[in-house]
């Protein structure tokens, strides 16, 4: 039994309070925080009265994070909110000796690059505290990482290759919109591709490459190569690896919106001046765009994530397909939520319930893949995010 603190209210933060609440006997007591406390309102209306309690926080402030952690008596913190205060986060659990959980990895809100060079260098401060941070504990990274380690601990001696398949087949019925923040996904997108061969990183222009594949029960999708964090820890922690690879799939549409916001500027991270004002373009665009966490009751179809990895075992080669399927609509039925910010925070519901069962433990900052990858693999069974294996050609 824990007292969880959930910092972030948006649309994976509805996703992590509504699954935590389904879990009642491991999350005995439930705190959700937000810098706008009417969002965390609107998610604790959704539930049974007393489920959850509600609050207000300032997550770019550490001190002001240690003082709610502190006042809850938080056993872990759930941090589901920008990855721009991933650092803040994890200084105060540093500082309360409170473990960690998020589900991306840091982002500069002054850079459009992420990587987990900041937050593995606090790996000693989380060990001299006697507690463990667990990165990127959404679907990718975090399932996809575990796929990785279950494909490597029961179906491999060494993973050779390795492409992420990333579909959201869904349709919310806007001209454009994005599925999670606008700034974080837009300038995710529009960056230069990088994927990881013969032991160096190769970097490609935007949508530079493009593969078709045919996903299970979505069909062929064009599917464009994009440079993701859990790259970055797999290429460490997976033997044998020679090559890994991410793509994520694009309508006509979305990629044609998204080029000429970009050309007009729209996409800029810079200030710019307007009417005697300071702007930021993208944090501009951001307002006029829908709500991700209002796409819930519009989104039909299906998202379909996994990974295709090919090695040996047994002098023999191997190739398996490890994926996992979701309704956007069963999601909303069930958690009030599209199938993007369900798939990304029941997983982070599922890491912080190992962590507090003791099941996955350590000292240190942790990737996914290093963690026994048994347990994940059986909650997600568990918790609605039901995986399937096929063996390919090789």
């Amino acid at each position: 039994m824990a007292t969880v603190l959930i910092i972030g209210a948006g649309g994976v933060g509805r996703v992590v309070a509504h699954k935590c609440v389904m879990n009642n006997t491991t999350f005995d007591r439930i705190i959700l925080a937000s810098r706008t406390l009417k969002r965390c309102e609107e998610i604790q209306s959704e539930l049974p009265n007393g489920a959850i309690e509600i609050a207000t926080i300032d997550a770019d402030n550490t001190a002001d994070v240690i003082d709610l952690i502190e006042r809850v008596g938080a056993n872990i913190v759930i941090n589901v909110a920008l990855p721009y205060q991933d650092l803040t986060i994890m200084d105060a659990c540093v500082a309360t000796k409170t473990p960690y959980l998020d589900t991306a990895n840091y982002e500069h809100p002054d850079e459009a690059m992420f990587e987990y060079k900041e937050q593995w260098a606090r790996d000693e401060a989380f060990k001299d505290a006697g507690i463990m941070g667990l990165l990127g504990s959404g679907f990718d990274p975090g399932a996809t990482n575990v796929f990785c380690a279950y494909a490597q601990k029961h179906f491999f001696d060494e993973i050779h290759t390795i492409d992420i398949l990333d579909c959201n087949a869904g349709d919310h019925g806007y001209a454009f919109a994005t599925n999670f923040n606008p700034e974080i996904n837009l300038r995710e997108v529009s960056a230069k591709g990088r994927y990881w061969e013969n032991g160096e990183w190769i970097e490609t222009e935007p949508m530079e490459i493009m593969q078709v594949w045919d996903y299970p029960e979505v069909g062929p999708k064009d599917s464009y190569l994009l440079y993701h964090e859990e790259m970055e820890s797999l290429v460490q922690n997976i033997k044998g690896l020679k090559r890994i690879r991410f793509f994520m799939t694009f309508g006509q549409s979305y990629l044609t919106h998204m080029k000429c916001l970009e050309n007009v500027g729209m996409l800029g991270i810079k200030e710019v001046e307007h009417k005697g004002m300071k702007i930021v373009p993208m944090e501009f665009l951001k307002t006029l765009l829908p709500d991700p966490a209002s796409l819930g009751p519009r989104t039909k179809g299906k998202t379909n994530i996994g990974i295709v990895a090919e090695g040996l075992k047994d002098g023999k080669k191997q190739k398996i397909y490890i994926y996992q399927v979701k309704d956007h609509e069963e999601c909303y039925a069930e958690v009030k939520s599209q199938g993007v910010s369900y798939t990304t925070g029941v997983p982070a519901v599922i890491g912080a319930k190992l962590m507090v069962e003791g099941k996955w433990s350590g000292h240190g900052v942790f990737n996914m893949e290093q963690m026994d990858p048994d347990f994940f693999m059986e909650e997600m069974m568990a918790q609605g995010l039901p995986w399937n294996i096929v063996e390919l050609e090789c």
